[in-house]
């Protein structure tokens, strides 16, 4: 039987940031033509950047958010950078901003399949109704996570606060699936 180590791919980091004071959502649209900004349809501004390839939302209480970044650091990075871009162009930033991750969603593959109607029995805090949904819905305690199990022994990954937290859930997940045997290789 054996026994192959996850591959593990962060795909999103949610992160908060605060600036701790108001901005101007039309002044910052007029100084970047790219920022998208309709206050009907949403009350943020969208800030995109290239590098790294990131969406900030921003919003006029001085709170934001940044999605799209592929680790905890690119995250930080981002939001530095569009602070960085807001003084440049005049807008007046006295602080910098305090970031925070709210959720980091990772995709893994497991290297074998997983015997979901067994695993649905066997795993504590698990969910498995294949008519609504393909894949067994498995809440952590520690860390705090959600991961949701396919029978191709794919998983998706999310709620963690820190890239560690990741890696620990899905090796913690991956040894149960091993000893209880709810692994299937080829």
């Amino acid at each position: 039987m054996p026994v192959t180590k996850p591959i593990i791919e962060i795909v999103n980091v949610v992160a908060s940031a605060t600036i701790d004071q108001k901005l101007d959502l039309y002044k910052i649209q007029d100084k970047f033509p790219g920022v998208e900004y309709n206050p009907d349809q949403f009350p943020g501004a969208v800030f995109r950047l290239k590098a790294p390839k990131t969406a900030t939302l921003l919003f006029s209480t001085g709170k934001m958010v940044c999605t799209g970044s592929k680790s905890e650091d690119m995250a930080r990075k981002a939001v530095k950078t569009v602070v960085q871009k807001l003084r440049k162009e005049g807008i007046k930033i006295k602080k910098d901003a305090i970031v925070t991750v709210q959720n980091i969603v990772s995709s893994i593959n497991l290297g074998g399949k997983v015997h979901l109607e067994k695993a649905a029995r066997t795993l504590p805090r698990s969910m498995y109704e294949p008519e609504q949904f393909p894949g067994l819905i498995h809440r952590m305690l520690d860390p705090k996570t959600v991961i949701l199990i396919f029978a191709s022994g794919k998983l998706v990954c999310t709620g963690a606060k820190t890239e560690k937290d990741v890696y620990r859930s899905v090796n913690s997940l991956h040894s149960l699936l091993e000893e209880k045997e709810l692994m299937i290789y080829d």
